[in-house]
């Protein structure tokens, strides 16, 4: 019987598996080593501001992260941070890249059960080395066809993954980011599942299409293949 879903596309940081959790921790620690020079509210907001301006040089991950902290210590102390201070957010970033990967609920079945009658890709940004750690880490890499890691997820990046796969028309991004998620591939035709996670980073935010009939919201992965079975 012909199926109307053959692709499946699984975002992984916050999806499948923690990570914006190891962010916030490190946050709260580079707020504690900067109280003498500024309030935290203050540092947060121009941490994001770096964030947002250093994407097009150091793209997402960890490193792209730790080097917006140093480069924020150096802005708010006016280049008084001490040298302790920079190893330190040096270490907390080396540390992040060392965390052991927990899947989130429901994601192996999730996963599991629609690798047995569909095409899956795992499509994620970030560090290349980090990315590809976590997927060995996590046990479900043997589940996906493929896996694509991006600079950015853009309508284009998800019409040529999805092409190549049998046609945007027939394909489902499910992902915690409605940004990068699901909003750029409804743009492109596909289906978009969007599975909130109570950690979301903030330029990862967006307003859900609700009268959008490719939009779909799940509360956990444990509906994900129920609300796959109704759309084949």
């Amino acid at each position: 019987m012909a199926r109307n879903l053959l692709t499946i596309g699984f975002d992984a940081d916050d999806t499948l598996w923690h990570n914006e959790r190891f962010f916030q921790l490190t946050q709260e620690r580079f707020a504690e080593l900067l109280s003498d020079f500024t309030e935290p509210d203050h540092l947060m907001a121009r941490l994001l501001d770096a964030e947002r301006r250093n994407l097009g040089h150091y793209g997402f991950g960890i490193k792209g992260f730790v080097l917006s902290m140093i480069e924020t210590a150096i802005e708010v102390t006016e280049e008084r941070v001490p040298a302790s201070v920079i190893r330190q957010l040096v270490d907390a970033g080396q540390e992040m890249l060392r965390h052991p990967i927990e899947l989130l609920p429901h994601a192996r079945e999730a996963v599991e059960k629609l690798a047995t009658d569909h095409r899956l890709v795992l499509i994620t940004k970030g560090d290349l080395l980090d990315q590809e750690r976590k997927l060995a880490q996590s046990g479900l890499g043997e589940l996906f066809d493929s896996v694509e890691i991006v600079s950015d997820k853009t309508p284009q990046t998800y019409a040529r993954i999805f092409d190549a796969s049998g046609g945007t028309d027939r394909a489902l991004m499910v992902g915690n980011s409605l940004k990068s998620d699901v909003l750029p591939a409804i743009k492109v035709g596909a289906h978009g599942v969007y599975v909130p996670h109570s950690l979301t980073w903030a330029l990862e935010q967006a307003e859900p299409p609700k009268t959008e009939p490719l939009y779909h919201h799940i509360d956990d992965l444990a509906g994900l293949a129920p609300l796959v079975q109704t759309l084949d």
